[in-house]
């Protein structure tokens, strides 16, 4: 028995580890996202800066621990072996659930997963209790604590629109009053900014970091309690003398204001949610150590009662091990990027690629905000409208700047400084009031509501915006149905499986999380090479321009002549799996030029005069390649309309037409592949001059058919697709000679132009 207390404790230490691995990724978004989207401070200093607040955090850790043995379920009502099971439940969905939502960039709550997954496992088991005794189910509750989980709910509710509307608020007011210039404002009004901003922050520090910490005596903690205003009202007069006297010695104060809210909120996250990732594992051991001061006493039988005694505090150890495994997470995890440019994409103050694409539920909502823009504007008096739209003007940015756009900052240090400020203190105030609210909750939509009152979401990329934080919110709720289920699911499997279902399912989570490490990696490389998007530092001249642009085109006649190769196989050979994967890889090429032109605008505001000339090519040789990618698109869906509806398949002589073309076609393809690669346009006339000897035999085919239906051909959807197919070939064949005609005319003009 004890050997295999032994081993459950070392997988839940082991699943420990990853689960703060994996939830570190998703909550590093909370505390980093304004200092690295403002660019106030170097990154390496904010990562120290956030790596202390952690380990002050962990250290600093609530006695929030008790959600994990007896905030969710009753353990007087449960045995050793049901809270083990629940435990182990709760651990293996907690990491699958995080990773996969790492995976795809998006940003959870980690105390909602926590507490659902402890709720879902603990129903299972107590429905299974509940079934192999009385049968009584309406003793269900008395098995649960559904107080808990209805709260959380609320204020998922609560936390959205408030967070929303306070951040939407106070950011709309500090820009009104510092403008984009807000350099020439903060000796006069940034004093008292400074002020109000670091007080907030300490109050959220007092409030909510260091509240209900374990080392920290009842009267420390009940005088802090009982002198919150006076705390509050100090702290800002301090903190305003404060700021003057930065300013005196000429330093940013909203430099100072982003480095103590980076720490706060670091802090907070370590100390309030280090309950999400080790809670579980530390009340296993807990329990352990409970079952086992109680000499034979039956797992099966022996209830764990003791686990709601409040004198049961974590180990120091196990909260500065857990603190030392963060920081080395936060340093090191790609996943954490990927995250992070989810609410990047959704504040950055400019256009460009957007993460997320439009629904009829974000264009409602835009579409319902602009009527009411245009009524405020009718009634507004004009000089009104004109002064605060002037409060919202940028100021114009140097062309020689220009060049280094990548290091621009995605928003300014006042907002990075508001979205501390009001994050901090609404999750102060929350706590004050006993309101379970999380720091995903207020931080990201604080970051969404000073977004949108800085104007951040125009015309051209609003429907976008609005389309990504419904994705998030849509996230939240579904992390909370996944938790519960997934829980659940493995509760019921490890009760009745016992060993066996408990190392299958170790099995099982090591293949996902290798799975998605893997495909992840993959994401990340596909990103790297796909920046085929001109980024603006990388052109300054003609010669740049020309081979970015024979770089894409090789390319893509490569992956065109592979599509269009797989497309007509497929057909001939009925294959809908084929098609359908074909299709999938077309749309991404798709995707991938559609990206490239999106960038476009950017590109052109960005080159030297020396090589607009040459931008005029690239749009043009952009636009051909598009026209090409979509003509195979079309053959290739044409094809697996008609597999997949079982019409007729193609007749021998059909197939072993298109074989020859896609042979002619390939060949081509693959010389005009080369000739860009290389760089060596020498033989361009005579690949020009091919284009006519395929066209001519497609237009054969084209009048075989017109025969075969006039005497022998008796199904309309062959005809249809086999005419489809070779109309499309035609006009992929037409694109590909305006793009060789498109070469030797820019050819011809860069000789003259000598």
């Amino acid at each position: 028995m004890e050997n295999y207390l032994y081993l459950v404790l070392i997988t839940l230490a082991v699943l420990a580890v990853i689960d703060l691995m994996v939830g570190v990724s998703n909550d590093a978004v909370n505390f980093l996202n304004s200092a690295i989207g403002s660019k106030a401070i170097p990154f390496k200093s904010i990562m120290i800066i956030a790596s202390l607040g952690i380990l002050f955090g962990s250290v600093f850790s609530s006695g929030m621990m008790e959600i994990a043995r007896s905030g969710i379920y009753v353990p007087s009502k449960f045995t050793f072996d049901d809270v083990i099971t629940i435990f182990l439940a709760v651990m293996i969905t907690d990491i699958i659930l995080l990773d996969v939502f790492n995976y795809f960039g998006l940003p959870t709550s980690t105390t909602v997963s926590i507490v659902f997954e402890l709720l879902g496992a603990a129903i299972c088991l107590a429905l299974y209790k509940i079934a192999t005794t009385d049968g009584n189910f309406a003793t269900l509750a008395s098995y649960i604590n559904t107080q808990k989980a209805s709260e959380i709910v609320y204020s998922i509710l609560l936390s959205v629109i408030i967070s929303f509307s306070v951040g939407m608020i106070v950011q709309y007011i500090s820009r009104v009053l510092f403008t984009f210039q807000f350099e020439k404002k903060l000796k006069t009004i940034g004093v008292i900014f400074g002020g109000i901003a670091m007080a907030s922050i300490s109050y959220f520090i007092l409030i909510k970091g260091m509240k209900e910490v374990s080392f920290l005596s009842s009267d420390i903690k009940e005088w802090v309690k009982t002198h919150e205003l006076t705390l509050l009202g100090g702290s800002f007069v301090l903190f305003t003398i404060v700021s003057y006297i930065i300013n005196l010695l000429g330093y940013n104060i909203l430099k100072v204001i982003i480095g103590i809210g980076t720490f706060a909120l670091a802090l907070s996250f370590a100390g309030n949610d280090l309950v999400n990732f080790i809670g579980v594992p530390v009340a296993a051991m807990q329990s352990v150590e409970i079952f086992q001061s109680v000499p034979m006493a039956n797992p099966d039988g022996y209830t764990m009662d003791a686990l709601a005694s409040s004198e049961i505090v974590a180990p120091l150890w196990a909260l500065v091990i857990a603190g030392l495994i963060m920081v080395i997470t936060l340093w090191t995890s790609k996943k954490a990027k990927t995250v992070i440019e989810t609410e990047m994409s959704l504040s950055n103050q400019g256009d460009g690629n957007e993460k997320f694409k439009s629904n009829m539920l974000s264009r409602s909502i835009v579409r319902g905000f602009i009527r009411i823009g245009s009524v405020l504007t009718y009634v507004m008096p004009r000089t009104m409208q004109a002064s605060l739209d002037k409060k919202f003007e940028h100021p114009m940015i140097a062309q020689e700047k220009k060049k280094k756009s990548k290091d621009e900052p995605m928003f300014d240090m006042i907002r990075a400084s508001v979205n501390l400020m009001v994050a901090s203190s609404l999750i102060a105030l929350g706590t004050s009031m006993k309101l379970p609210l999380s720091t995903t909750y207020v931080t990201f939509m604080v970051a969404m509501g000073t977004a949108f009152a800085d104007r951040a979401w125009g015309r051209e990329s609003a429907v976008y915006r609005v389309s990504g934080v419904f994705h998030v919110i849509g996230g939240w709720f579904v992390t909370a149905g996944c938790a519960f289920l997934g829980a659940f699911i493995f509760a019921y499997f490890l009760k009745i499986g016992g060993i066996v279902t408990f190392v299958i399912s170790l099995v099982v989570l090591a293949l996902l999380l290798y799975r998605n490490a893997k495909s992840h990696d993959k994401k990340i490389k596909a990103k790297a090479l796909q920046e085929l998007n001109l980024e603006k530092a990388d052109i300054i001249g003609l010669q740049q321009v020309i081979e970015t642009s024979a770089q894409q085109i090789s390319e893509t006649f490569s992956k065109t002549n592979i599509f269009y190769k797989e497309s007509i196989d497929s057909l001939i050979k009925e294959d809908l799996v084929a098609l359908t994967m074909n299709k999938k890889l077309v749309k991404k090429l798709i995707a991938d030029l559609n990206s490239t032109n999106n960038s476009m605008y950017e590109f052109i505001r960005n080159l030297d005069d020396s090589s607009v000339k040459g931008s005029r090519y690239y749009i043009i040789s952009l636009g051909y390649l598009q026209d090409m990618v979509e003509n195979v698109a079309v053959i290739n869906s044409n094809a697996l309309s008609h597999v997949d509806n079982n019409h007729k398949h193609l007749r021998i002589s059909q197939a072993k037409d298109l074989k020859y073309v896609v042979e002619q076609i390939g060949n081509w393809f693959s010389e005009i592949h080369m000739t860009y690669k290389r760089l060596d346009f020498s033989k361009i006339d005579e690949l020009i001059k091919e284009r006519e000897n395929i066209q001519d035999y497609i237009n054969n085919l084209l009048d075989k058919q017109i025969d075969r239906i006039r005497t022998s051909e008796n199904s309309p959807k062959n005809s249809r697709l086999y005419f489809s197919i070779l109309l499309e070939t035609n006009e992929l064949i037409s694109s590909t000679f305006k793009l060789l005609r498109l070469h030797k005319e820019f050819e011809s003009f860069r000789i003259r132009n000598k």
